[in-house]
């Protein structure tokens, strides 16, 4: 099993099904750290455009700098591909933010930049969840329109 040629998505062949899918061009990448975080939003079947696989996080105390994951295909594919929406769908940790900062820096030049909301599993308890899942819950909150 080798890689995608073009987002670095498991495949056997040179291209991925979802980078073959022309349905899946619409302008929106979504940058994902490794193939099973792409994978669980593709069981979502929300999400529409294409994907980027970065191979990691940036990490220092790890050894693991931007110059060893999959972030200049990311920049040139970006502007290359004319991208109209970059969504990060990073790990909410101090690796996943490091990287979406770094990330936004890059990318913002080129395509506007966004990054999934964080929030509470559905049929949690409020009481039961910690302060930084809180806070960004009420910071991704979106407004109720009526219908």
């Amino acid at each position: 099993m080798g890689q995608c040629r073009r987002c670095f998505h498991l495949s056997a062949e040179p291209l991925c099904e979802i980078c073959l899918n022309n349905e899946r061009q619409n302008g929106q990448l979504c940058v994902v750290a490794d193939s099973r975080d792409l994978l669980a939003l593709e069981r979502t079947r929300e999400f529409k455009g294409s994907y980027h696989v970065l191979g990691g996080l940036i990490s220092p105390m790890d050894g693991v700098g931007p110059e060893l994951l999959h972030v200049q295909p990311l920049v040139e594919r970006v502007d290359r591909e004319g991208i109209t929406e970059v969504i990060l769908a990073l790990t909410p940790s101090v690796e996943g933010d490091t990287t979406s900062l770094y990330l936004a820096r890059l990318l913002r030049p080129f395509s506007p930049v966004s990054r999934i909301a964080y929030g509470l599993p559905v049929g949690s308890e409020l009481e039961y969840a910690d302060e930084i899942t809180l806070a960004r819950a009420l910071e991704g909150r979106r407004r109720m329109d009526e219908q």
